[in-house]
């Protein structure tokens, strides 16, 4: 996993980073994000990906660390974050409104597949199979893709 170690390095202080984003868009926004229903969950289920993205990079920095250890850690941190975009993807549903289900399907897929290749990864790392940090790897990059749209529309989309 040597070869890995710049890519995870980097990627825990660009998620680091855009946790940071994420929260100061709240923090802006606050009093709007809690008055439109299931905004919450849904910027929850963000910063719930960033952290899975930088614990999962941190941890496969641990040196020596065997990569089945790598994917049990990798695939439980999945399942919390999985937790909180299930729920997020619950809640767009329920306050879709009017609207049909396929116009808010995106935002729900968004929230969705950031965690996917995480679970595929942590799964793959636990069968031995070094695939699995090109899994993680994805999961990665869609996390920072996911969050740069969710932070856009925690600082801007709601205010218009």
């Amino acid at each position: 996993m040597t070869e890995w170690a710049g890519f995870f390095a980097a990627s825990a202080g660009a998620a680091a980073g855009l946790t940071g984003l994420i929260i100061v868009a709240m923090s802006v926004n606050i009093g709007t994000i809690i008055a439109i229903p299931g905004m919450t969950s849904r910027a929850g289920a963000t910063i719930a990906a960033l952290v899975l993205a930088v614990v999962s990079s941190v941890a496969a920095l641990i040196p020596g660390q065997p990569a089945a250890l790598l994917g049990g850690e990798v695939l439980a941190f999945a399942i919390v974050a999985g937790c909180f975009a299930v729920e997020s993807s619950y809640r767009v549903l329920a306050a879709r409104g009017t609207r049909p289900v396929w116009a808010v399907m995106p935002k729900n897929l968004v929230v969705l597949a950031q965690v996917a290749p995480f679970v595929v990864g942590g799964a793959l790392l636990l069968a031995d199979q070094p695939a699995g940090l090109g899994w993680i790897a994805a999961g990665i990059l869609a996390v920072f893709v996911g969050s740069v749209l969710n932070a856009w529309v925690l600082l801007v989309e709601i205010l218009r």
